[in-house]
């Protein structure tokens, strides 16, 4: 049971071509932003989306997946965690930033 306590899956589209930094210890961390969209019937019946942005993470072998064949518009899966840091702003405020971290990727779609 403990492998589904903070467990994310989505399927979406990526939403801007990746940025992958190369770290001084050799690691590679990858970043991007996902699209995932959900579709329903409003009260007039009309077909309505409503879309969600979602910051995706990935480390290692996973970043060099996403570097090779992952860009904008790609439709991907994404298995990973949810990851929430704070930081300070300037002015003293607290800011809380929600991240997907992904540690299984699928690519889909057409290539």
């Amino acid at each position: 049971m403990s492998t589904i306590k903070n467990h994310v899956q989505l399927i979406g589209n990526v939403g801007q071509e990746p940025t992958v930094t190369n770290l001084e210890s050799g690691k590679k961390v990858a970043r991007f932003s996902l699209a995932t969209n959900e579709n329903y019937k409003d009260s007039k019946g009309e077909k309505q989306t409503d879309t969600n942005w979602h910051t995706v993470v990935a480390w290692g072998k996973t970043a060099e997946i996403i570097e090779k064949y992952v860009n904008k518009g790609k439709e991907v899966g994404i298995v990973g965690k949810l990851k929430t840091s704070t930081y300070e702003t300037e002015e003293g405020n607290q800011r809380y930033v929600t991240e997907v971290e992904a540690n299984e990727i699928l690519l889909l779609g057409s290539k």
